[in-house]
């Protein structure tokens, strides 16, 4: 009889442990999730600052951040696209953002702003571009983005030739490694799983080590795990698009990896999809690429300002950029996949 008490006891003993220490738990996960952003409510024109908390952030004063975001003009601005302008943000000498200004002007877009948010704000990946916050009025929101000092690949590749870098080949694998990360990170280890549904060399920014950053999110659709599309308003660009999104309208990820592969070839032949010439001659850059792969004669189309350039490396990644281009959605390789067979090129070099 004592020892049915004492069992007694200590299972409620431990019941009541567990439902306590899960309360603290509870109060914990709250009061650091409350510490995760700093919200500041601008008096003068009604808007809400919102600030995640970081490093880089909390040595920031919220008036003056203010101050300096509402004195931005035409001459901070660093770049411009469909979703918005950018602008340069400089606090001091060593802290500058990206500022992305975005009107409200439909709830179409307002819900891609808060698609954005919660996409980009749990997100901490060396190859992701980080959002520090934002700032929503009732007239625009901004975005406040970490500043990718060497700009996009596009500019890098196509830019006028005055602000140009010439990529050598070790730098153009580092950036297709470091984009299939970014990438592959969105597709398999995000909660829901994100597909970006606008993967394109602007989209792609490299900061100061020329480290590939994924970036723009305004287009982002949240996948939930169980399932394997969202169908959706064709929206994307022109030459990166899958073909079977035109005739289908769903987003999914291996549409991702199909403008992945795209972005390869622009690394591989430094020609953009909407290049002039595959206009005129009423082809494409894939399609154009295809051909002379099946002709083996990859080192033909390599980008001249390539010098030197290992071609066994070259043919590798030819090969798996057409895997990525693949019509049919399923024969298409995970970009999981895509990073492996990548990041074996230089293993197997090194061997």
């Amino acid at each position: 009889m004592g020892n049915s008490k004492n069992i007694a006891l200590y299972v409620t003993i431990c019941v009541v442990s567990f439902i306590i220490s899960k309360i603290i738990m509870t109060i914990v996960c709250y009061r650091r999730w409350k510490r995760k952003q700093m919200v500041v409510q601008d008096s003068l024109s009604g808007g809400k600052l919102v600030m995640f908390q970081s490093p880089k952030m909390n040595t920031l004063k919220s008036n003056m951040f203010l101050k300096r975001t509402m004195k931005l003009t035409n001459k901070d601005i660093i770049g411009s696209g469909g979703y918005g302008i950018v602008y340069k943000l400089t606090i001091n000498e060593s802290i500058s953002f990206a500022v992305k200004r975005l009107n409200r002007i439909s709830a179409e877009q307002d819900r891609g702003f808060e698609r954005e948010l919660e996409a980009m704000g749990d997100i901490k990946h060396r190859n992701i571009v980080t959002l520090h916050g934002y700032y929503s009025t009732t007239q625009y929101n901004l975005l406040i983005y970490e500043l990718m000092t060497n700009g996009s690949l596009d500019e890098v590749l196509h830019g006028k030739s005055a602000a140009r870098k010439v990529l050598d080949w070790p730098s153009r694998y580092k950036i297709a490694v470091g984009a299939a990360r970014g990438l592959s990170y969105l597709h398999h280890d995000c909660i829901p799983h994100i597909i970006h549904r606008d993967i394109k060399s602007s989209n792609i920014l490299l900061d100061h080590n020329m480290e590939a950053r994924v970036s723009d999110f305004g287009l982002a659709t949240l996948m939930e795990p169980d399932k394997t599309h969202v169908s959706t308003l064709v929206a994307g660009t022109f030459g990166y698009l899958a073909p079977e999104y035109f005739d289908t309208g769903k987003a999914t990820v291996k549409g991702d990896v199909y403008s992945f592969g795209v972005v390869l070839l622009e690394l591989l032949t430094g020609k953009k999809p909407s290049d002039e010439a595959f206009l005129e001659e009423g082809t494409r850059l894939v399609t154009w690429v295809k051909t002379v792969v099946q002709e083996k004669r990859e080192e033909y189309v390599v980008d001249k300002n390539l010098e030197e350039f290992p071609i066994d490396e070259i043919n590798h990644v030819f090969n798996i950029a057409l895997m990525c281009l693949e019509a049919d959605p399923s024969n298409r390789p995970t970009m999981a996949q895509v990073v492996i067979m990548l990041e074996q090129i230089k293993i197997n070099a090194l061997a």
